[in-house]
C-alpha cells in the first residue's frame, strides 16, 4: 500500500499539447505546498532521454517517484499522455495501492486544436504536424472507465476549478514545508 488516506493522486493523461502540463502547475498553483508533479517529459525525456515504448524505464521511474512521494505526505499529479496500452498496468497498480482517493483525467482535444495549441508552445520548431499526428490518439482511456473526459470547451481556468473540486484538494489546507 502506498500514502495515506488522506494522500490524494490525480492522473492527467491526454494527447500532447492537450494542455495536461498547465493544468498540473494551475493544480499546484491554486493549492500551495505539498503537491507533488511527477510529469511523464521531464522523467522520459530530460532525466532519461528515453524513447516512448513499451516497457521502458520512465514507467517504472514514474512508478517509484509518485509512490515516493504519495508515501511521504504528498499529493501527486502524474501527468503525460501515458499511452493506456504502454502505461495501463502501472497505473492501475498505482491506483490500487493508493490509500486515499484516486483520480484520472483525459484531456480529449481534436488533433487540429492540439496542432494550434502547439505552435505556441516554446519547442514549437522541435517537432511538428508529422510527428503530432503519429501520436495522436483519440480517446485512448484507460481500461475500467474509471478516467472523467474533459473536453475542448473546459477553459484552463474551469479544469483547474473542476478538479480542484472533484478531488476535495480545494478543502484541504496545503503544506506548511
Amino acid at each position: 500500500m502506498v500514502g495515506t488516506e488522506e494522500t490524494r493522486l490525480v492522473l492527467l493523461r491526454g494527447n500532447s499539447a492537450s494542455g495536461k502540463s498547465s493544468v498540473a502547475v494551475g493544480l499546484r498553483e491554486r493549492f500551495g505546498r505539498g503537491i507533488a508533479l511527477v510529469g511523464q517529459d521531464n522523467l522520459r525525456r530530460t532525466v532519461l532521454r528515453e524513447r516512448d515504448r513499451p516497457g521502458a524505464s520512465n514507467i517504472g521511474l514514474i512508478d517509484l517517484t509518485a509512490r515516493y512521494a504519495l508515501d511521504t505526505g504528498y499529493h501527486v499529479v502524474v501527468e503525460g499522455i501515458l499511452y493506456a496500452d504502454h502505461y495501463g498496468d502501472m497505473l492501475a497498480r498505482l491506483r490500487a495501492d493508493h490509500r486515499g482517493r484516486t483520480h484520472a483525467y483525459y484531456l480529449q482535444v481534436p488533433f487540429e486544436e492540439t496542432l494550434a495549441r502547439h505552435a505556441t508552445k516554446p519547442q514549437a520548431n522541435e517537432y511538428g504536424r508529422e510527428e503530432m499526428s503519429a501520436w495522436y490518439r483519440e480517446r485512448d482511456l484507460l481500461p475500467g472507465s474509471f478516467e472523467s473526459v474533459i473536453g475542448p470547451d473546459s477553459t484552463l481556468g474551469e479544469t483547474i476549478d473542476h478538479i480542484m473540486l472533484d478531488t476535495g484538494l480545494a478543502g484541504l489546507p496545503p503544506s506548511e514545508d
